[in-house]
C-alpha cells in the first residue's frame, strides 16, 4: 500500500476542488489516502473581488484536518496544491514549507515523491513560476520531483498543456474548475501514485 498526501491552501475554493479529485484518484489507484488542509494566516491578502468567496469557503473546508508534520513523514508521495500569487505560491503554503525544516533539514524528506498543481486568475499569470518555486522547496528536501510533461492524452486537451503541474484558469470564480483540469489532476494523482510505488518497492528490495 503507497501513502498518498493530498496537501493544499485554497482560498475561494478552486483549488480545493482540484484537490479532492486528485485524493479521490489516488484512492482509486489503491493508495491510502489523507486529504489535508494548509491553515490560513492571521494577516492574509485576499485579492480583490474575491471577498465574499474567501469567507464562504472558510465555512466549508473546516472538517478537512490540518496538515501536520507526521503526515509528511507518513507519506510516500505528496501532492501541494496552491493559488498562483503574484507568480509564487500563497503565503500560506510558504509559511507550511518554511515550517518543514525540522524534518526536512535531517533528511527525513529524502526520497520522497512529491507534485505540484495550482489555480490562478489568468492565462499566463504566474502559473508555471508559482509551481517552478514549489519545486525549488522540493530540491531543497531531497524528494523527488514528478511532473505532468507530454505523458497522457489529457495533457493535451485545450484547457490543458503546462508540463510542471496541473493548472486551472479560473477568472477569479469560485467554482469555475474546467473539467479537463480535473482529469489532468486526477492523471498527477495516479501518477505519484504509480512513481511512488516504484520507489517505495525498490527501496524495499534495496535493503
Amino acid at each position: 500500500m503507497v501513502n498518498i498526501a493530498v496537501v493544499y491552501y485554497s482560498s475561494t475554493g478552486n483549488v480545493h476542488k482540484l484537490a479532492e479529485a486528485a485524493a479521490s484518484a489516488a484512492g482509486k489507484a489503491g493508495a491510502e489516502v489523507r486529504l489535508l488542509r494548509i491553515p490560513r494566516l492571521n494577516a492574509e491578502t485576499v485579492v480583490p473581488g474575491t471577498e465574499d468567496a474567501v469567507a464562504a469557503h472558510g465555512h466549508t473546508d473546516g472538517e478537512i484536518p490540518e496538515v501536520r508534520l507526521d503526515d509528511l513523514l507518513w507519506a510516500d508521495g505528496i501532492l501541494i496544491g496552491t493559488p498562483v500569487r503574484f507568480g509564487l505560491p500563497a503565503a500560506p503554503v510558504g509559511a507550511f514549507i518554511d515550517s518543514t525544516a525540522p524534518v526536512s533539514i535531517p533528511g527525513k524528506l529524502a526520497n520522497k515523491v512529491v507534485s505540484a498543481f495550482t489555480s490562478g486568475s489568468a492565462p499566463h499569470g504566474g502559473h508555471e513560476t508559482t509551481l517552478l518555486a514549489v519545486h525549488n522547496a522540493v530540491c531543497h528536501w531531497g524528494s523527488l520531483i514528478v511532473a505532468n510533461g507530454s505523458t497522457g492524452e489529457v495533457l493535451f486537451r485545450p484547457e490543458n498543456g503546462n508540463p510542471y503541474g496541473s493548472s486551472s484558469v479560473t477568472r477569479n470564480r469560485p467554482g469555475n474548475v474546467h473539467e479537463d483540469n480535473l482529469a489532468a489532476v486526477e492523471f498527477q494523482a495516479r501518477r505519484v501514485t504509480e512513481v511512488a510505488g516504484i520507489v517505495v518497492r525498490g527501496l524495499a528490495a534495496a535493503q
